[in-house]
């Protein structure tokens, strides 16, 4: 049985509530919402019905910030993000089956 302190490692555990993710990620709570409609981040529900989001997706929400701040439009950040993420998963991948 998982214990506290495991789903506290865990970077896909949805320890955040919007507003604390808001706060970290230094957007409001709308671009948040955003990303979400545009399927970079599709955070979990509490059983309450709230949004409730991991550091994987907060790093994924920091970067789109960072984007969107240099100029980058939220679709093309949201596009770019996707992208970087599957060519990392990609060569994640390569490489285990390089070493295997």
């Amino acid at each position: 049985m998982a214990q506290p302190s495991d789903m506290l490692d865990d970077e896909d555990y949805p320890a955040y509530t919007m507003g604390r993710a808001a706060e970290i990620v230094g957007c409001s709570q709308e671009f948040l919402r955003r990303l979400g409609e545009a399927k970079l981040i599709d955070p979990q529900r509490s059983s309450g019905g709230h949004r409730r989001y991991s550091r994987y997706q907060l790093r994924l929400a920091a970067r789109a910030r960072e984007m969107c701040d240099q100029g980058t439009d939220l679709a093309s950040a949201c596009r770019i993000i996707i992208l970087e993420d599957q060519l990392e998963e990609a060569l994640r991948h390569n490489g285990r089956r390089q070493q295997g």
